[in-house]
């Protein structure tokens, strides 16, 4: 947990020559030279155990821990016709071990993607006429791992009402992704493929937010996901009831339809409800549902918790099958339980302190959140996650 911490603090510096060179009137100006907007410093800690290890066929241990860090760096800056121009700069790192990825090759500390380190940056700029209620964004991101390396861009494009209490946005995100070819290591040959294959995923979305009254904000989404390539994962195995080995087998194509409804409602000054409600459907016939709920209650001017529960449900891939039990006579087959029939429960609390002096005396640390959360699925697999976000603005 120390290099979570010191990833924060090794900022704090830089933060406070930053925070001390800005006006001390400056909440309503609007600059004409890009200047620092908003900066997130993010770090997480998650730890996950099971028995449903795809890499062995649907048995064997689960077990991952993550450390993740990420800075978020918002820029802003007006032009001389008053448009607003926005820069998004993120900038993350993922360290993880696996004790199921280590058993591809059956042997304990032998597979070298039983630690790996994931690097995902990433940057938007968003285009915004105030006066007309429209902005225009683009985006470029990447991610890179050991045995995965994606690509991404999107566009995206909102427009207000005339009164501004309603906001459309319609979005499209391109991810190309290369998935290195590691099989199993009973299932290679001289002739198993060594390189990569692709797998690409394009995505369309639409959404509409609406401020109902002064109490109720709503917004409906909707989006359409289509993937084609190489949707296995080549180090699965799946065991057959002859008691075969082989790799996982999927189709190259797979379209996801997830429509979804959130609603915020403020009880009062210090208690908001939100509740958010999500439908899922894809041609592999998997279904599910997700249902979540938090309230941040507001304790005093600059503390408030906020309790929070998701349930989720879905059914299986009509690929999948449990450990020895496929029969051979299907073209494709799963046993990973990510696909199978399962529901799932995560709750926890959010804290926020959002003092008026600031966070540790520096007035521009403007918010500390905590946030912790339990996460258990019906086939005995269980996580929690611990992250903590320093916002400077």
């Amino acid at each position: 947990m120390k290099r979570i911490i010191l990833t924060g603090f090794a900022l704090l510096g830089i933060l406070r020559l930053s925070a001390q060179s800005t006006p001390a009137d400056s909440t309503n100006y609007k600059s004409t030279k890009l200047k620092i907007d908003e900066i997130n410093l993010v770090s997480s800690y998650y730890k996950q155990d099971g028995n449903n290890s795809a890499v062995t066929g649907g048995i064997g241990t689960e077990e991952l821990t993550d450390i993740s860090n990420t800075i978020d760096v918002k820029l802003l800056k007006y032009g001389k016709t008053g448009i607003k121009h926005g820069f998004d700069i993120e900038v993350g790192m993922d360290h993880y071990t696996s004790a199921s990825s280590d058993r591809i090759d059956l042997q304990a500390n032998s597979s070298a993607s039983s630690a790996d380190n994931r690097f995902f940056p990433s940057i938007t700029y968003t285009r915004e006429n105030e006066e007309k209620g429209n902005t225009l964004g683009i985006g470029l991101s990447s991610s890179t791992e050991f045995d995965y390396q994606s690509f991404g861009g999107n566009v995206s494009y909102s427009k207000k009402t005339k009164d501004k209490n309603g906001e459309f946005t319609a979005k499209f995100q391109a991810y190309l992704d290369q998935v290195k070819m590691i099989l199993p290591v009973e299932l290679r040959t001289p002739t198993s493929p060594t390189g990569t294959e692709s797998r690409n995923t394009f995505a369309a979305s639409l959404s509409y937010s609406q401020v109902i009254n002064q109490n109720l904000q709503i917004m409906f989404l909707a989006d359409v996901i289509t993937q084609n390539g190489y949707l296995s994962l080549p180090f699965h195995r799946v065991y057959f009831n002859d008691g075969t080995v082989h790799q996982e087998n999927l189709p190259d194509s797979r379209l996801k339809i997830p429509l979804a409804a959130r609603a915020s409602y403020f009880l009062g000054d210090n208690v908001i409800i939100r509740a958010y409600y999500r439908y899922y459907s894809d041609d592999w016939k998997l279904t599910a549902h997700t249902l979540d709920l938090e309230v941040p209650i507001k304790l005093s001017p600059f503390f408030s918790v906020s309790p929070f529960y998701r349930y989720y449900t879905q059914s299986a891939v009509k690929y999948f099958e449990g450990y020895g039990m496929h029969d051979g006579s299907q073209e494709f087959y799963t046993s990973n339980y990510d696909l199978s029939r399962f529901n799932s429960n995560f709750m926890g609390m959010g804290v926020k302190y959002s003092p008026v002096k600031g966070v540790f005396g520096i007035r521009h640390f403007h918010t500390l959140e905590m946030r912790y959360g339990h996460y258990a699925k019906s086939t005995q697999m269980s996580a929690d996650i611990l992250s903590i976000n320093l916002k400077y603005k």
